[in-house]
């Protein structure tokens, strides 16, 4: 065990692995591949911005500091953690791949891997609560903080372990026939393990739906208000967003695993699915906050006020006036969220 830890520090490792399942393709430059690279980036950097809006509303509005918008706001931290990770990513891929020693590809990967597992065990933890909320469970009593902490909690220190294993041990290193095509130092064992952790999340959620929905759809049901039924079309908006993004990274997990190397070349284009598979982060915000008219409105006093204070400064470069702070907690009257 001790002699697979030193290879970490082993740059030649990366080299061999990639020349192995890729025959150095990683290496590859110049238009046909820094040009998606930049698009990738720039998704990335959108998703970096969308999901800060959110989390600067959700702090800035004491109204939102309810447990559905406080996981909403964790998952937008997790979406938000997942572009940074996943333009580092496609920055230090390339011909930089052959410059990172094994424990830095591992970084590189598993950070990449623990944030987008973040963002769909914080997708699971928000259908729990919505799950609570519409069977009028009442799980949150008086140390309801606590409880939302432990759930929260456990979401990244799940992804964290999941993220982490490779590096703890679960690799190829010392097995080349067992190494994945498009994670060249990753086991295959690892990524089909992944993607039943994943596959089980999926069905977890569509049952809460599920359950969800015949609850609201229950002849007998007295909470079937247009609040409700708003739910189910925002919950259905929801699967159909994950499962688009994510069934092509899935199935191309899962012929990585199946397929000897160098048999499946479709494989080789596994960046793309990935990146498609991020567009997931950047729709959760859409969903799960622009659907509410509250939120909307707190987006555009954030935005508002960001405007105002670089007027404010400007104009008080030439005129020296004084500034003046918008609210940090503004007050509505009204209360018409549907998520």
């Amino acid at each position: 065990m001790g002699s697979i830890y030193k290879e970490y520090f082993n740059a030649a490792k990366v080299r061999e692995h990639y020349n192995f399942t890729k025959g150095g393709a990683e290496a590859s430059a110049g238009p046909a591949r820094w040009l998606p690279s930049l698009l990738i980036v720039t998704l990335c950097c959108f998703i970096v911005l969308q999901n800060l809006l959110v989390l600067v509303s959700v702090c800035r509005n004491q109204k939102f500091h309810s447990a559905m918008y406080l996981f909403i706001g964790n998952l937008a931290f997790s979406d938000l953690l997942a572009g940074l990770a996943f333009m580092a990513n496609i920055l230090l891929s390339g011909s930089t791949t052959f410059n990172l020693t094994p424990v830095q590809w591992f970084v590189r990967e598993g950070t990449a891997f623990a944030t987008l597992a973040a963002s769909v065990f914080s997708l699971l933890a928000i259908a729990i609560e919505r799950h609570v909320a519409i069977t009028k469970v009442k799980v949150y009593g008086g140390d309801k903080s606590c409880r939302m902490v432990l759930l929260i909690g456990a979401c990244w220190l799940i992804a964290a372990a999941i993220g982490s294993l490779p590096i703890m041990g679960w690799n190829c290193l010392s097995d080349l026939r067992d190494c994945s095509s498009v994670l060249p130092l990753y086991s295959k064992r690892y990524l089909l393990f992944v993607i039943t952790i994943f596959s089980l999340i999926l069905l977890a959620i569509v049952g809460l739906y599920g359950r969800i929905y015949c609850i609201v759809r229950s002849s007998h049901a007295d909470i079937a208000t247009a609040q409700t039924l708003a739910l189910l079309k925002t919950v259905t908006i929801v699967l159909g967003a994950f499962i688009v993004c994510w069934l092509p990274a899935f199935v191309i997990l899962l012929m990585d695993a199946s397929c000897a190397v160098r048999e499946c070349w479709i494989l080789y284009k596994a960046n793309y699915f990935f990146a498609f598979a991020t567009l997931n982060s950047a729709a959760n915000p859409i969903i799960y906050t622009l659907r509410s008219k509250d939120m909307r409105r707190e987006f555009l006093r954030v935005l508002s006020c960001g405007a105002q204070r670089r007027r404010r400064s400007s104009s008080s470069l030439e005129r020296g006036s004084p500034k003046h702070d918008c609210p940090t907690a503004p007050i509505t009257r009204d209360c018409t969220t549907s998520v």
